[in-house]
């Protein structure tokens, strides 16, 4: 039996082998581990608030699904026997574990899908999990050429602007954006899957375009730059997208998408002033909109002095703020956090743009620091699949798919940090929330199918073998 393995343009045949990843099966242990013990804290937190000295896990069921899902995400791997990264897995594992273990912490009422009457907030979370881990498995091992995604980026690019725009026909408003598009019990942003397909654009066009990108360019004083015919059409793509985000009022995906934008530009050309440019272009933006549209000066006014209207529009900021004092350095432990305002949680939006805040309350800023750890391990595993890709689009595509979870998570733990207006995007991973798991889920699956070093060469002939490979010559000759 033979398997196909991706190449730049073919596909080339080896036999299947069953491949051991001890590397990912040891972190995968000692993610399990880490999410067994914070399930006991949280469990002697409940036992000693009910005046008990049990020792016992929060939810041991669930945690079982999970980590069995986990598990058999690397026994196919294992059974595939593809060369895959063996960090990634781990590092999408603990940080959805730990999602877990928040949603199962959190009033089980926050749910908010057709499904949270029947199982909570955990419940839901932990039915997208294990979705979510399917995805990247199966995208991990049935992906083998990337041909259907270089080929048709205009295609991509024009399917990603045409499920946006639907959102305007079908889109509900939430929180002052109109995000969500709803069809029966299920709903989800499209947003979420506009920036992997983004990413793939931008890839396609880049590496088609990049020598003249390189080569090519216009000098205005210090600056050089970029030759506008050729990257007019990318921009155009990107500004579409960019301007009815901002029209919908998502703060935080237009800054994600012009974020990855200007890096993939750079990674492309190594051109630091096309980043100045960009920059630059940012600070105008950003001052033209908080003079033109509400929403934005109110996001703005917050940021700068939250305590302006603590009871009002900087309520949330506020009790952030709150909450990662309280944590301090080590925190209050994985239960012992969140107190009740009013008999209400002090974060009413803490399961989808605040986890990071009730993380920094329960382990401190070293779990914090831990954390953002985790997401730098994501970004650089992805950079050094880039790397070691075999041809521009490859490597542009690894990038962008790694900045993507890894300036996702900096932009909400920023906003959480009151560092820059807070935007309302979801933590990859830990948030609540389907489409976000899903579309973080594509991203590591593409992620793991690009990292494949191919079929491995078969292992050199054993001395003994060769010297009766020698004695066999000679007798017949």
């Amino acid at each position: 039996m033979s398997v196909a393995t991706a190449l730049p343009g073919r596909l080339t045949f080896g036999p299947i082998r069953p491949r051991s990843r001890r590397r990912e099966l040891g972190l995968l242990v000692l993610v399990a581990v880490a999410l067994v013990v914070g399930s006991v804290s949280l469990g002697a937190t409940r036992a000693l608030a009910e005046g008990s000295a049990s020792f016992a896990p929060w939810d041991p069921a669930r945690l079982v699904v999970y980590l069995a899902a986990l598990g058999m995400a690397h026994v196919a791997q294992v059974l595939a026997g593809r060369r895959t990264d063996q960090v990634l897995l781990p590092a999408v594992g603990l940080l959805g574990g730990l999602g877990l273990l928040l949603m199962e912490r959190l009033p089980q009422d926050l749910a908010g899908s057709a499904f949270g009457d029947s199982l909570g907030l955990a419940g839901v979370q932990l039915v997208w999990l294990v979705i979510a881990i399917t995805v990247i498995a199966v995208l991990s091992i049935v992906v083998r050429s990337d041909t259907w995604l270089r080929r048709y980026k205009y295609t991509w690019a024009t399917a990603g602007i045409g499920l946006l725009l639907l959102t305007f026909v079908l889109g509900e408003e939430a929180n002052g954006a109109l995000l969500t598009i709803r069809l029966g019990p299920f709903s989800g942003q499209p947003t979420e899957l506009l920036k992997v397909i983004l990413v793939v654009f931008l890839a396609g066009y880049l590496s088609e375009f990049r020598p003249l990108l390189i080569s090519e360019s216009t000098r205005l004083g210090p600056l050089r730059l970029p030759p506008l015919p050729y990257l007019l059409p990318m921009i155009v793509m990107w500004a579409l997208a960019f301007g009815i985000v901002v029209i919908q009022r998502d703060l935080g995906a237009a800054l994600l998408f012009f974020a990855v934008f200007l890096a993939l530009v750079y990674v492309a050309t190594s051109r630091v002033s096309y980043v100045v440019i960009g920059l630059i272009l940012l600070v105008l933006g950003g001052i033209a909109a908080y003079h033109l549209f509400d929403h934005v000066r109110v996001r703005v006014d917050i940021w700068l002095d939250p305590f302006a209207d603590p009871s009002g529009d900087g309520y949330q900021v506020v009790q952030a703020l709150i909450a990662f004092a309280r944590g301090g350095l080590l925190g209050t432990g994985l239960g012992g956090g969140l107190p009740l305002v009013g008999g209400r949680l002090p974060i009413p939006a803490i399961h989808t743009d605040f986890p990071l805040a009730a993380l920094g309350e329960e382990l401190g800023l070293i779990g914090i620091m831990a954390i953002l750890g985790v997401y730098l391990v994501i970004i650089e595993r992805g950079l050094r699949i880039a790397a070691a890709a075999a041809d521009d689009f490859r490597a542009l595509l690894a990038a962008g798919l790694a900045l993507v979870v890894g300036v996702q998570a900096f932009i909400i733990a920023a906003g959480n940090l009151k560092l820059i207006p807070l935007t309302g995007i979801t933590l990859p991973f830990i948030s609540y929330g389907g489409s976000s798991l899903l579309a973080n889920a594509v991203v590591v699956g593409l992620l793991l199918a690009l990292s494949d070093r191919g079929v491995e060469p078969p292992p050199p002939p054993s001395r003994s073998r060769g010297r009766f490979d020698r004695l066999l010559r000679r007798s017949t000759s």
